[in-house]
């Protein structure tokens, strides 16, 4: 008989019993348990993945080249890192470049004493683009006319300080000293004539040995050397004498030292509002020529044309880091419709791109309106960019402050920047860090802003020994008279007829009225001699008189008080501050009544055509025309356009 163990078994479909009693596993039940396992497996290795994935992209949905996705960040993602984004470019903002600045080593000639001393010396020449991004290694003082045109300038250096640019370069220092040639009898008792035998044991016995002192005189051969020679040899005229090989336009610099920098990215927009050469369009915003032909050798392919059509917006992605800035993204729209996109791949070669983000600035690109009060100011006004710029140079406050004022009968300083206005300088310095002192000059300056381009040379007048600035026709740089005589004033009255504000009828008006707080400074307009200063019975006030040049008087009329010092007969430099504003004799405020006369007849101080500063003649026109040539050649400057005349 079977045991009722024995006796368990399967009928259909249904898993066996085991002996205990438990129904064994169905294999179709393990496989949904894995199946299900390996999914939910799945799922939470592609979610992590995924968060991964995404935080890689900081928060991108798509990959890109790497111009692109630089371009496509937001600032707030790189609050915790060295990368920050610019805003919006109101115009072009190019950034300095190391090529800008160059260290020369230059041979100057000073007199000392009876002698001549060439020496060289370092100068740098630093072409400043004023629309960079300058950051000023200290502080300058604020804007403010009165201080601009003031007298305090330094007086300037004397020229043995830096001396004249030399004509030829020297190893070290060399001293030259001319003597008057002996024309007439000399003191000197004449010695008998030589026969020709002593004649040749001369030369054999000192032509080799000719020395003055410790220097050894170099010189042509007089005589055929061989003529004295043996088949011995035994004279050599050659002993002693040697040649040293300079290796000619060679400058050895030392490697400037690396700072970390922070990048910075930016887009720059150009409307453009005619049909223009891609070439010209860029680099009439500032961009040099290498850079705009590189990036126009990319967009003619895709445009089909050199040009850009009228109505085109040009979007360039600028890549700043330090005094570089490279152009790493360029993006053309017609109208507001982007046409192409080119940035740069890893091998610093432009592919086609993707469209960067939408930018407000390409859809008022032709909006004047927009560009009148930039919120972030990157382009700031002349007086900064000048300050801003020079100091970041190298160049002292002094030397910035004096290049303003020679600079403030022509400039407009509270105007914006443009992309193309620059300043070139070159001045002394004391190594090779490029960095000026007090002690160094600056002899050559050349400004440029919008279309008006002011070049300016240093030079010291041998007849009077004064020291000024020229322009490129030795015409002092420096505004013969100024046309208001307060700075901080604001024009309330013209010349001419007018109803008087207190005698009620018409009367010609003989000046032009500066409205300004009492106690507001005056200044002379150019130098001159005090003719009158006090009071005067005709109603003018407290009246001074200055008497110029070639004619010229001015009169400061209404004045609360005339500067101690100002009286009849004292001198009086432009600038100088000669009374305060107030309302003396007939007037109705505080003010300034200013006439100018010229050989007696008043007239308008604001239309009358005044003359320019000191012009040099004769001997020193000509000593200034030969520095500046040389100076001109030393920097490789372009001769000056030479005007027609009958």
């Amino acid at each position: 008989m079977m045991t009722e163990k024995m006796m368990i078994r399967s009928f259909g479909n249904e898993p066996p019993l085991l002996a205990d009693g438990r129904r064994a596993p169905d294999r179709r039940e393990v496989s949904l348990r894995w199946l299900s396992g390996t999914f939910l497996t799945g799922i939470t290795s592609s979610v992590l993945m995924g968060v991964a994935l995404f935080a890689a992209l900081d928060g991108r949905q798509q990959l890109a080249i790497p111009a692109e996705a630089y371009a496509s960040i937001h600032a707030d993602a790189h609050a915790d890192t060295d990368v920050t984004r610019g805003g919006r470019l109101i115009a072009p903002a190019i950034a300095a470049k190391p090529s800008d600045r160059k260290i020369m080593e230059v041979s100057t000639v000073v007199h000392e004493g009876d002698k001549e001393v060439v020496r060289r010396q370092p100068f740098a020449r630093v072409k400043m683009t004023l629309a960079a991004n300058h950051v000023a290694t200290e502080d300058y003082p604020g804007f403010n006319p009165l201080t601009i045109f003031s007298a305090d300038e330094p007086e300037p250096s004397p020229a043995a300080r830096t001396g004249q640019i030399y004509g030829s370069d020297v190893e070290s220092e060399v001293s030259l000293k001319t003597v008057p040639y002996l024309t007439g009898k000399s003191g000197f008792q004449v010695a008998a004539g030589m026969s020709l035998d002593e004649i040749e044991e001369n030369v054999r016995s000192n032509g080799s040995v000719l020395t003055d002192g410790a220097a050894q005189i170099a010189a042509l051969y007089y005589v055929d050397p061989r003529r004295f020679s043996n088949d011995d040899n035994d004279v050599d005229l050659t002993a002693g004498l040697t040649a040293r090989v300079l290796e000619q336009n060679m400058t050895v610099s030392a490697p400037e030292s690396i700072t970390p920098q922070t990048e910075e990215f930016a887009d720059d927009i150009i409307p453009v509002r005619q049909d223009t050469p891609i070439v010209k369009a860029m680099m009439d915003s500032g961009y040099p020529e290498p850079q705009a032909k590189g990036l126009a050798s990319y967009l003619s392919p895709l445009t089909g044309s050199d040009l850009l059509s009228k109505g085109d917006v040009l979007r360039i992605g600028i890549l700043q880091r330090g005094e570089q800035a490279k152009i790493i993204r360029a993006s053309l729209y017609r109208g507001v419709r982007h046409l192409f996109t080119v940035s740069l791949d890893d091998h610093d070669r432009y592919v086609t791109g993707r469209e960067p983000p939408k930018l407000d600035a390409v859809t008022t690109a032709f909006d004047d309106s927009a560009m009148t009060a930039p919120s972030n100011q990157n382009l700031p006004r002349v007086y900064d960019g000048i300050y801003r710029a020079a100091l970041s140079y190298g160049m002292t406050k002094d030397m910035t402050a004096l290049i303003i004022k020679l600079l403030a009968s022509s400039v407009d300083f509270q105007a914006e920047l443009r992309p193309t206005d620059s300043l070139e300088a070159f001045f002394s310095v004391a190594d090779s860090s490029g960095q000026a002192t007090e002690d160094s000059d600056l002899l050559y300056v050349n400004a440029r802003f919008g279309d008006t381009q002011t070049r300016f040379y240093r030079f010291q007048d041998p007849e009077d020994g004064s020291i000024d600035y020229f322009d490129q026709d030795g015409k002092s740089i420096r505004q013969f008279l100024l046309r208001n005589p307060v700075p901080n004033g604001i024009f309330k009255s013209g010349f001419g007829m007018r109803r008087h504000p207190i005698l009620g009828f018409a009367r010609m008006h003989t000046g032009v009225d500066w409205a300004a707080p009492r106690g507001t400074a005056i200044i002379a307009v150019g130098n001159g001699t005090v003719e009158k200063a006090g009071w005067d019975s005709g109603g003018y006030g407290n009246q001074t008189i200055v008497r110029h040049a070639n004619g010229y008087e001015s009169s400061y009329n209404h004045q609360s008080a005339i500067a101690k010092g100002v009286v009849p007969g004292s001198k009086v430099r432009q600038g100088q501050v000669i009374g305060w504003v107030g309302t003396t004799g007939e007037s109705t405020g505080p003010h300034l009544h200013y006439e100018m006369i010229v050989n007696g007849t008043k007239v308008d101080p604001l239309r009358v055509r005044l003359p320019g500063g000191k012009s040099l003649k004769g001997e020193a026109l000509v000593k200034f025309e030969d520095e500046r040539k040389r100076i001109d050649t030393l920097l490789g400057n372009e001769p000056p356009p030479q005007v027609a005349s009958k």
